[in-house]
């Protein structure tokens, strides 16, 4: 529950994506390879899984606000518009 803390780090989407292609896999989550090498501890894995569940919850409401922001300001666009269309109507 600690990454729904306000001080939690977050990574952005922008540091998520260059560690994936850097790396191959997600943070804190071991790669093929080392699954091999040290086995599976199946207790850290979930608690990991936990945290990447909650992690991801954070970017979808994250997201989720920008898409309602992009949708206010589409709306009030399309206002103008209709406003500006009325007037050359008028003129």
């Amino acid at each position: 529950d600690y990454v729904f803390e306000p001080d939690y780090d977050l990574r952005s989407l922008n540091d998520l994506e260059a560690y994936i292609k850097e790396n191959g896999h997600l943070p804190e989550v071991l790669s093929t390879a080392e699954v091999k090498e040290q086995g599976l501890d199946l207790v850290n894995m979930d608690i990991t899984l936990l945290k990447k569940v909650e992690e991801l919850t954070l970017y979808i409401i994250e997201q989720n606000k920008q898409l309602e922001a992009q949708a206010k300001q589409l709306e009030a666009m399309k206002q103008l518009e209709q406003r500006l269309e009325k007037l050359e109507q008028d003129r």
